[in-house]
């Protein structure tokens, strides 16, 4: 250890560390670091945990980064593994669940759409899915983004003709859907196509999603020309137009070098202490779509530890594919390939292509990260200006790191919502948007209680996670609310009693005739005061508020909407989704449940006895069951 050249405010953290020494194997393994208040710190693997760990203790070597780490560090745990490549898929998992702030981190918050087609119906469905996989169905992506699915899934209702409807829909279709007038479904659901040809087009788009393209084409033109032979023009030309979708599905993609089947095309680029990763997708020799990532790191770490950490993190939760091309080398390259190879199942081949048409595809990919990470760095100059000026405004030690904005919405009292909208120094931070009910009866127009309601449930939570040391850093520096002097009353009397007084509020309040521009703006121990029209930070309060207000407005919609939706099978005991379905395709509506006899009731495929009595009883209160 060395000791003269110690910290010394390492000094407990390195007795922390000698501590969990004393019992620690050289077997591979995940170690994690964990601080006073319990958060991980970092998380590491090793193929022998001892020897990396004692590497700690030696505080004078380490970068100043992980002095400060280790100066934090009370305790540490391990979890050992039988190889090394399985602690390298622990650690990424790990990483990813905990973000401890001293590791490189992958913001990626988004789940990937797929295409899923259903393998167990008689005519399976095509559709756009997300999330965890389930069974009987096939999969095919991930996509980089919902319109890069869309479009494609677009492209194969054109070529193959699949349902795209739910089960729900197509059992109760009794004539074809709009998708039949426009030749991009082949009706199965009212018989216009029998299942052995539905079934034909179903292989023909696994083959294509699959990237066994050879013979559709031309399986296609020999079934158009039979069709003509046959005097079949109307069938000859919807092949026709089939053709032409297929053509369309080829020529589409921005990247699709012939010599890609299944690649993940994978490029950083870094400026001014930041990087930028660009992803391209490429399945089945298509171009699924490319996204920017911008991952959280120390200015020091190199670009092929960025990588290697960014690979690990990112196929933590999807298949890898059988090759992933870089535009330079990560570290540890062997390992991370053998680990990626557990995921998938299979090899998986870790390149970096210096000739041809593999290292084009990557330059390719390269000039788009080094796009978007100078239009992410001139963002950020100009959100940072923003926080700046907002500090001055209100006062703040500092540019905040947090504002939450409030607001609220309901129609006379009914389906009331208040949201919270969370922003900072990357912009709208969506993942921490919060919607809440409002319970109980709300006065029409009684705006102060909900807005009551919503600060004591947020901050209630937010006060017993702080005691416990959890999500410090969701705590606001500056809270802003749509409102004049009554509205910051109320609040403030909110705040007040729960004993939060390290937050700075805000309450902006429309000019004369809720004219935008002539804000008044409420605070504390301050008059109210307005902003020059055109002053920037003004401009950057009203999106702050009109975001607050937009996803009020749509949370309030959406709980209207369920509402509406609702029927009178929902109240009935024991009717669940598929019982009120099965009375529903029988019936029609509610109404014709209602006015079904029993004998009806007890007919209905998918109702027992049992059910149709309590349904029956249900609508006629005076029946006795005789």
């Amino acid at each position: 250890m060395d000791g003269d050249n110690m910290a010394p405010l390492a000094v407990k953290g390195v007795a922390a560390i000698q501590k969990a020494l004393l019992t620690m194997p050289l077997s591979p393994g995940v170690y994690r670091m964990i601080g006073e208040k319990g958060e991980v710190l970092y998380v590491g693997k090793a193929r022998m945990l001892k020897r990396r760990v004692v590497s700690y203790t030696h505080v004078g070597k380490l970068p100043e980064r992980l002095r400060r780490m280790v100066s934090e560090t009370v305790t540490m745990e391990i979890v050992t593994t039988h190889t090394e490549a399985e602690a390298l898929l622990l650690e990424a998992n790990y990483i990813k669940r905990m973000k401890p702030r001293f590791n490189i981190l992958l913001r990626d918050d988004k789940s990937y759409p797929w295409i899923m087609l259903t393998d167990g119906d008689a005519f399976p469905q095509v559709t756009k899915h997300r999330g965890k996989p389930a069974r009987g169905a096939s999969y095919w992506g991930p996509f980089a983004s919902a319109w890069a699915v869309n479009q494609t899934l677009n492209l194969i209702q054109r070529v193959f003709l699949l349902r795209s409807c739910s089960d729900a829909v197509f059992t109760a279709r009794t004539r074809p859907c709009l998708l039949y007038q426009i030749k991009r479904c082949s009706a199965p659901c009212v018989g216009r196509i029998d299942q052995a040809d539905y079934a034909h087009l179903v292989e023909q788009a696994r083959a294509f999603l699959s990237g066994q393209r050879t013979g559709i084409h031309e399986e296609l033109v020999h079934e158009m020309e039979q069709a003509a032979a046959s005097l079949e023009f109307e069938r000859a030309a919807t092949i026709r137009d089939r053709i032409r979708g297929f053509a369309a599905m080829q020529d589409s993609s921005v990247i699709n070098p012939a010599s890609l089947d299944e690649a993940d095309i994978v490029a950083i680029a870094q400026a001014a202490g930041h990087s930028c990763i660009q992803v391209f997708f490429v399945r089945g020799g298509r171009n699924n779509g490319n996204r920017a990532f911008f991952p959280a790191h120390a200015r020091d770490e190199t670009p092929a530890d960025i990588l290697g950490a960014f690979l690990a993190q990112f196929y933590d939760d999807k298949p890898p594919p059988a090759q992933i091309l870089l535009n330079g080398p990560i570290a540890e390259h062997a390992l991370m390939a053998d680990a990626l190879a557990i995921k998938r199942g299979r090899k998986v081949e870790i390149l970096t292509p210096q000739r041809g048409e593999k290292r084009a595809v990557v330059d390719h990919a390269e000039t788009n990260a080094r796009e978007a990470l100078e239009r992410r760095l001139a963002e950020s100059t100009a959100q940072a200006r923003l926080l700046d000026g907002m500090a001055d405004l209100f006062g703040l030690d500092g540019a905040p790191k947090r504002i939450e904005i409030y607001d609220n919405s309901h129609i006379m009292g009914a389906n009331a919502y208040g949201v919270m909208v969370v922003a900072g120094p990357e912009g709208f931070d969506r993942r921490s948007y919060r919607k809440f009910s409002i319970r109980g009866p709300v006065t029409p127009g009684d705006d102060f209680a909900m807005m009551r309601q919503v600060l004591e449930r947020r901050f209630s939570r937010a006060l017993r996670e702080r005691q416990e040391g959890q999500n410090a850093a969701d705590w606001p520096d500056i809270v802003l609310i749509d409102g004049g002097a009554g509205q910051y009353s109320a609040v403030r009397a909110v705040l007040d009693d729960l004993g939060v007084n390290d937050v700075t509020l805000v309450a902006i309040a429309k000019g004369p005739d809720r004219d935008a521009g002539r804000e008044w703006f409420h605070m504390a121990d301050r008059p109210p005061f307005q902003l020059p029209p055109r002053d920037p930070v003004l401009y950057y309060l009203q999106r702050l508020r009109d975001e607050a207000h937009r996803f009020a407005i749509t949370t309030h919609r959406a709980g209207r909407s369920k509402a509406l939706v609702r029927s009178e099978l929902d109240d009935i005991p024991g009717v669940g989704a598929a019982r009120k379905r099965a009375l529903l395709n029988q019936f029609g509506s509610a109404r014709g449940v209602r006015q079904a006899g029993l004998a009806e009731l007890e007919a209905t495929p998918g109702i027992n006895r049992e059910t149709a009595r309590v349904v029956y009883g249900h609508f006629h209160p005076g029946w006795t069951g005789d």
